[in-house]
């Protein structure tokens, strides 16, 4: 992955934590890092180049007012005075380069050094074994703090340990073998038609960014919602605000122009389109 710097940036060793989305369904980490940035008042500090990214381009994400600054694929962002980073994916992983593009991520944040990597991701509602009935959205998280994803500090926020992960299991230590550069033997690959429930998780982008975080020793936690398509900004907001919550800051410190202290990024305005056109009805 190369990168380019904008003309008077530069990585701060002081924005030790760095947040950034897994692609899945309906682009809840996204829609969150999106919150966060906006609402952080994150300068962009560098273009991100990554060959297994389809590229895309558009007018400023972030505003207050579309004056044409373009937004591209993959962005790196720092906000100072939360010490935070953020690296923001706008366009999906090319097919069948998930595992190069998690290792080429995981070495960039090595490069700029930083301590602590947040997954924010989704998980389709569908695939849940248990439905919780309560009106809260539930937490679930993945640590490299212990072998078994555990991490008191997560369970002291009230979030549960993602019960599908089980790194003694076979796609499980597939991912981990090919993120440290190894290859596939013969009793790893499986049998397509015996794949279980578990291999849906272990399949997603966040699992591999997560492998490989952990493989170049980073410390990387997930935190994960259960969502299904549609519009799912209540949810992003619930995500940022339990990512907040893990970096100890509060949205009121954000001081934003929405409510406790959120900035809705501008882009938000045409998440689903322009309006439909009056005169029709």
């Amino acid at each position: 992955m190369e990168h380019a710097v904008v003309e008077g940036e530069s990585f701060s060793p002081d924005c030790s934590t760095l947040l950034m989305p897994a692609l899945s369904i309906g682009n809840v980490g996204q829609l969150a890092v999106d919150l966060l940035v906006s609402s952080s008042s994150a300068r962009r500090v560098a273009y991100l180049d990554e060959p297994s990214v389809l590229p895309c381009a558009g007018n400023d994400a972030f505003g207050p007012d579309a004056v044409g600054d373009l937004a591209l694929a993959l962005e790196a962002y720092e906000s100072p005075s939360h010490r935070l980073a953020f690296i923001q994916q706008r366009s999906p992983i090319i097919t069948g380069m998930v595992v190069s593009f998690a290792k080429n991520v995981a070495n960039f944040i090595s490069s700029i050094e930083k301590d602590h990597v947040v997954i924010l991701s989704s998980l389709d509602s569908g695939k849940r074994r248990i439905i919780d009935a309560s009106s809260d959205m539930q937490v679930y998280y993945l640590s490299s703090c212990n072998e078994d994803g555990s991490d008191l500090k997560c369970e002291n926020l009230g979030w549960k340990k993602l019960e599908e992960y089980d790194p003694s299991q076979q796609r499980w230590k597939c991912l981990a073998s090919l993120v440290e550069g190894g290859h596939l033997s013969e009793d790893m690959t499986g049998d397509p038609e015996e794949m279980t429930i578990n291999d849906y998780y272990s399949s997603l982008p966040f699992a591999a960014l997560f492998s490989a975080c952990k493989a170049k020793g980073l410390k990387v936690t997930c935190v994960l919602c259960y969502c299904s398509e549609g519009d799912n900004m209540p949810e992003s907001f619930q995500l940022a605000e339990a990512a907040c919550k893990l970096v100890a800051q509060g949205p009121e410190q954000f001081h934003g122009n929405g409510s406790n202290g959120w900035t809705i990024p501008l882009s938000w305005k045409s998440v689903y389109g322009p309006p439909p056109d009056l005169s029709i009805f």
